[in-house]
């Protein structure tokens, strides 16, 4: 089974954070488990990362699939922010990668 994986549950991990390294120990480690991440996740780590991260943070990402964003991922993920923004505040990030795994069969 695929689990995709926010940046902020891969960027905790980068920072250290115990709760989000036990959480990622558990994935990697369950072989029923796929460690996933969308593109535009992926973005958000690689795009702010400083130069002296680079080496390290590549080599942690290499450890998740990435899911490229298609014409289908971004036309649901549009429903998805137009029904659940107004209520729950989900952002333009959140909402492709819940459609990425919609799309995907994550």
């Amino acid at each position: 089974m695929r689990v995709y994986l926010d940046s902020d549950v891969l960027i905790w991990h980068l920072r250290g954070e115990p709760k989000a390294k036990r959480f990622l120990k558990r994935v990697w480690k369950n072989d029923n488990l796929e460690p996933w991440t969308g593109a535009v996740q992926r973005g958000e780590i690689v795009f702010f990362m400083k130069p002296e991260e680079e080496e390290a943070t590549l080599e942690f990402l290499s450890h998740f699939a990435t899911a490229p964003v298609t014409r289908e991922i971004i036309d649901r993920a549009g429903e998805f922010y137009r029904k659940w923004n107004p209520s729950h505040g989900v952002d333009f990030n959140d909402a492709i990668l819940a459609a990425t795994a919609m799309e995907t069969g994550g």
